[in-house]
């Protein structure tokens, strides 16, 4: 069935802004105080924060007081640094930029010291959806390769207010979060670091954020966050996501008949990732030709400054080249629609069709 304007399905590079978070937004803006400051409009512009604070605490069950913020999680990331008195820095080859920069040895490459190490890893693979399952505990931390870890930090980006989720029972001493994934504005995370634990500050000032990441607060973009948050705690609560899940079943039902390769089918996955391999043809070229029918979708992770390069992480898990440069993701969300996904489907096997038709 044919749908009227674009149509939005990079849902986990960065989701549509909520109305509600937009809103709140707005009204943040008419707030003059600045947050450190003790007068009247000072303590309005801490409310707004404080509240936001709340509102992301609940959402990733964890306390306030754990909830630090930051310019992303990029920049949450940074927190690796300043434990490197605790060992190598292990990270999951199929993790997330932000932390493989961070790494001093790959998980299974290297014996922590006696001090233990840090393992880091994402909770749920932004280009294939795939979530992984929680580290194996062992005596003195975590299993991290062929090493032992003594402490665990989380990228919960993808996962926050699609699964079901709470810090308080994870085990993990950090995590990671960004306001953009979950429906808030750009430019705006969150470092979530279990209470007790000792961090060096994240950016030496102020001493805003508690003493761990000094600046003034972004109190628009908080605002923002924290509403994003809620509305995502909601949708969560409601089974908002089952329905995602089954339009991209449906989806991937009609692209499987062409004999796309859908990734990690029969896994636990994210429920509005599909990451799709035809051998041959590009991704990059497919994300050109759907742009020009309409669809917006993605060639894999959209944090590299507009590159499409191979990726990284389905080498990782063993395909060949080949195969890797031709995967696509498309991300849906609860605003995605049936007549969408059909639209999408239809206009894709099109392409697929002339290209194998060129290739014979």
């Amino acid at each position: 069935m044919a749908v009227s304007g674009r149509v939005y399905l990079d849902w986990n590079a960065t989701a549509p802004l909520r109305a509600r978070a937009r809103a709140a937004m707005i009204a943040a803006l008419d707030v003059v105080g600045n947050p450190s400051s003790v007068h009247g409009e000072g303590r309005k512009a801490r409310a707004l924060i404080e509240r936001a604070r709340d509102d992301v605490a609940q959402l990733v069950g964890c306390r306030a007081g754990e909830v630090v913020f930051t310019s992303g999680a990029t920049e949450a990331a940074g927190v690796l640094t300043g434990l490197g008195g605790c060992g190598p820095v292990f990270v999951e080859p199929t993790s997330h930029d932000c932390l493989i920069a961070h790494a001093t040895s790959q998980a299974g490459q290297a014996e922590a010291g006696p001090g233990g190490g840090v393992l880091a890893m994402g909770l749920a693979n932004g280009e294939t959806g795939i979530v992984s399952s929680l580290p194996e505990r062992v005596e003195g931390g975590y299993r991290a390769g062929a090493g032992r870890a003594r402490m665990l930090l989380l990228d919960i980006v993808q996962a926050a207010g699609r699964l079901p989720f709470a810090f308080a029972w994870s085990g993990a001493d950090f995590a990671l979060l960004s306001a953009h994934k979950i429906g808030g504005p750009k430019g705006v995370g969150a470092l979530i670091v279990r209470e007790g634990v000792q961090i060096a500050s994240l950016r030496p000032g102020g001493g805003q954020e508690m003493g761990r990441r000094s600046g003034t607060e972004n109190v628009v973009g908080l605002a923002g966050f924290g509403a994003a948050a809620a509305e995502a705690l909601r949708d969560l609560d409601g089974g908002v996501w089952t329905a995602v899940a089954a339009l991209r079943d449906r989806l991937e039902a009609r692209l499987s008949q062409s004999g796309a390769i859908i990734v990690g089918k029969t896994g636990a996955r994210l429920p509005n990732t599909s990451c799709i391999l035809t051998p041959g043809w590009k991704g990059e070229t497919q994300v050109m030709q759907m742009d020009l029918a309409g669809y917006a979708i993605s060639a894999g992770s959209a944090c590299s400054s507009g590159k499409v390069r191979t990726s990284r992480v389905l080498r990782a898990m063993g395909y060949d080249d080949i195969a890797a440069a031709s995967a696509i993701r498309v991300s849906i969300g609860p605003t995605t629609t049936q007549d969408e996904i059909d639209a999408f489907a239809s206009a894709w096997l099109a392409h697929y069709e002339r290209f194998r038709a060129k290739a014979a």
